[in-house]
């Protein structure tokens, strides 16, 4: 039998889906490869007993596609569409300068920044993930295929939102993907809560993805630009061109709408409030029950960002005139001072320290106390420390790979091990070792799952919601 080829596309204005959807039968084989418009895209081969049972397959997969609106197309008429980057202006701010106490050029433009107690976080437009102790020590260096758009934490997880559609988890010792979100998507922002991942995009979409990378739910807001979205036990609240809507977590239920001037541009959450920074120079404070306005804090130029102290004591917010703020819980602005180092696009306060990164790549520290403020609206600061990398620091690439090593006994193992089980037409991960509920699913990487194969990880967590665990750490095949 002659290898039959169907190419299919999918192509819709306004920011919406630019996706390809090509099915090769040949023999007892079915390969389908799918992707952005342009792009080489990824491809998955299935083996079938017969002929006429790949004929089926093959069939079916372009009927769903079709369904969906998929058309048959020809391969190259239509180019690849661009991926949106933040708009970055340069002004340089004529406030006095902020007490920076370190800051680290990591090459490109940074969005992505998170903070906890051990390490700073940044990611850059050129794909390239750093850790950096509190004190300035760059400790590590990851390298995704493309721009990193974010970085949210989940409990233990450190995940990496990036321009190749992909989110990738830094937990272990290699970036692996944890959810394929559509080529097609352009992701503007992300959040994780409890292993379901909220994304927003370019063409104004909300959609969730649980912890299987399986698709919830989507709507689509009232504008496009979507840059702001955050998730909680209960909902999601998604901010886009025109405004903030919540969302009923579990099936995407509208439950408010509050409709804001300018386009947001930057969300944060409390756990009682949500915030949006807008280009019309404010950061909006929004009830999350209602979505009844709270208190508005008001800047000199679009707001790029924005963040809190623990309880919303102060706010923070970052404009495109390279200035930073701190305004009380009502609303009075207490100081606005320059970072030196670009825009913000990026912040997280913790323990007096106020972190960004910015349109220059940098990751700044600045020293928040009143004490330093008050010393840098006088005009005495610190030299900023300007941290390097050591040249012998080597970035670990996101890879498929896993290292394989020997076991053969399974009880003594010094870690948690895992199997992978086919079930119907999805491949699912399970707990081998004895302690654990076995039909219980497991988080875990798609691209290293094969059939039959084992694994031994670090350990792995029950979700705070229980129904499934979360495995976390280094991840080897067993031979």
């Amino acid at each position: 039998m002659a290898t039959q080829s169907t190419y299919l596309e999918l192509s819709e204005d306004g920011g919406g889906s630019h996706k390809f959807y090509e099915v090769v039968l040949d023999g007892t084989q079915v390969t389908v490869r799918y992707g952005r418009i342009g792009e080489t895209g990824q491809a998955k081969t299935s083996a079938f007993a017969t002929e006429a049972k790949a004929q089926a397959a093959a069939a079916k997969k372009v009927g769903e596609k079709l369904r969906k609106g998929y058309a048959p197309a020809v391969q190259g008429v239509r180019q690849r569409r661009a991926v949106t980057r933040r708009s970055i202006e340069s002004v340089r701010s004529t406030a006095s300068q902020a007490p920076v106490l370190w800051r680290f050029a990591s090459g490109a433009a940074a969005f992505g920044i998170f903070v906890d107690a051990e390490r700073c976080w940044v990611g850059n437009q050129n794909g390239d993930v750093y850790t950096v102790t509190h004190g300035g020590t760059v400790t590590g260096r990851f390298r995704l295929p493309d721009g990193v758009k974010c970085i949210v934490a989940d409990d233990f997880w450190i995940y990496a939102g990036a321009d190749d559609g992909k989110v990738y988890d830094l937990s272990g010792k290699v970036p692996r993907v944890a959810y394929e979100i559509a080529e097609d998507v352009d992701i503007y922002w992300l959040d994780i809560h409890e292993g379901v991942l909220g994304v927003s995009d370019r063409a104004g979409r909300i959609t969730t993805i649980d912890h299987e990378d399986e698709f919830q739910w989507a709507r689509k807001g009232r504008g496009d630009s979507a840059w702001m979205v955050r998730c909680d036990d209960d909902a999601v609240y998604h901010g886009h061109s025109t405004g903030v809507a919540r969302y009923d977590a579990a099936d995407g239920t509208p439950v408010w709408e509050t409709p804001l001037q300018g386009a947001v541009l930057f969300g944060w959450q409390e756990d009682d409030s949500v915030y949006a920074g807008t280009s019309r120079s404010a950061v909006h404070r929004l009830r999350k029950s209602d979505g009844a306005s709270e208190a508005v804090y008001h800047c000199d130029a679009t707001v790029f960002s924005c963040a809190t102290a623990p309880g919303g004591r102060y706010v923070f917010a970052g404009d495109s005139h390279s200035s930073i703020y701190c305004f009380d819980q009502s609303g009075e602005r207490l100081w606005k001072l320059a970072t030196g180092c670009g825009s913000a696009f990026s912040m997280q306060y913790l323990d007096d320290r106020l972190y960004i990164v910015t349109t220059d790549g940098s990751l700044a520290c600045i020293d928040a106390t009143e004490t330093a403020i008050r010393a840098a609206q006088e005009g005495n600061v610190p030299k900023p420390v300007d941290v390097k990398a050591a040249a012998s620091l080597t970035a670990v690439e996101a890879t498929a790979t896993l290292e394989t090593v020997a076991f053969d006994d399974p009880s003594g193992a010094d870690g948690v091990i895992l199997e992978c089980v086919r079930e119907g037409d999805r491949l699912r991960v399970r707990v081998v070792s004895g302690g654990y509920d076995s039909l219980r699913n497991v988080q875990f990487p798609k691209d290293v799952r094969e059939a039959g194969a084992r694994y031994l990880v670090d350990g792995v967590r029950l979700s705070e919601r229980g129904g499934f665990y979360r495995a976390y750490g280094d991840i080897r095949r067993l031979r």
